[in-house]
Parts: structure tokens; C-alpha cells; sequence
């Protein structure tokens, strides 16, 4: 059985990490790339949310025994498709999600301070839309 209060904190913190990243997007693109703070805030609320939003989905998995899925992050997204959590118009996204989360655990020197603002400026939906799914498929699930 899936611990709806984890899943609840969980989804609660990438929204607010998503309205922290927001806000720090907010700004025009130069002042954001000067500012170290800045940047280095939206690299920790994105991995962070990125993690989060995963651990979710394993979870969410393993408590449904569907522990196939649960290993890497890719095959939680395929799981995640398959077991009807999220649907499947967002595989890909969320396939570049598990992609970006790695790169930014593994290949942070190569993280730049432009994509980062690019990633505020026009993905933060795919994340909202990710989260509103998992929160309809608990919401079916009772």
C-alpha cells in the first residue's frame, strides 16, 4: 500500500521548489546568468525536484509490486506509463527528465547557468503536468 502522506510531502515540495524556480526565472536573462546565487538555487530546486519526483514514482511502484520497474530511473518512467500513473504523451518528457536528473548528478561541471534559465523559462510545465497525474492516479486509486 502506497504512503499517500510521503507521496503528499513529496509532490508538495516540487511545487514548491517549481514556484521557487519561478521566481528566480523571473528575472531578465542577463542579471540571472551573473548571479551565482541564482543559478546555483535553480540547479538545487531542479535536481532536488527531479529526485523527488522519481522517488515518487518508484515508490508508487514498489508499494504496488510492480518492483521490475523500481531500479532506474528510465524504467520508472516506462512503469510509470505502463501502470497507468502518468500517461503516455509524458514518457518522453519525463524520459528527458531521468536523462537531465543524471546529467546534473554525474555530469554537473557540464551544467550551464543558459540552459538552467532556459529549463525555467519553458519546462517547468512538463514537471506541473507530471505531478497533477500522480496526483489523479492517487486520487483513483482511494
Amino acid at each position: 500500500m502506497v504512503n499517500k502522506s510521503m507521496i503528499t510531502s513529496r509532490l508538495a515540495f516540487i511545487e514548491d521548489a517549481l514556484k521557487e524556480m519561478r521566481d528566480l526565472g523571473s528575472i531578465q536573462k542577463e542579471e540571472f546568468l551573473k548571479d551565482k546565487t541564482k543559478v546555483a538555487a535553480v540547479e538545487s530546486y531542479l535536481r532536488r525536484s527531479l529526485e523527488a519526483l522519481f522517488d515518487v514514482g518508484r515508490h508508487i511502484l514498489v508499494h504496488e509490486g510492480w518492483h521490475e520497474y523500481s531500479m532506474e530511473y528510465k524504467s520508472i518512467t516506462s512503469g510509470m506509463v505502463e501502470k497507468g500513473i502518468i500517461s503516455e504523451n509524458l514518457q518522453d518528457k519525463l524520459q528527458q527528465m531521468a536523462g537531465y536528473r543524471n546529467r546534473m548528478v554525474h555530469f554537473y561541471h557540464e551544467i550551464t547557468p543558459a540552459e538552467l534559465y532556459q529549463i525555467v523559462q519553458e519546462d517547468m510545465g512538463d514537471i506541473e503536468e507530471v505531478v497533477r497525474e500522480i496526483k489523479e492516479f492517487i486520487v483513483k486509486k482511494g
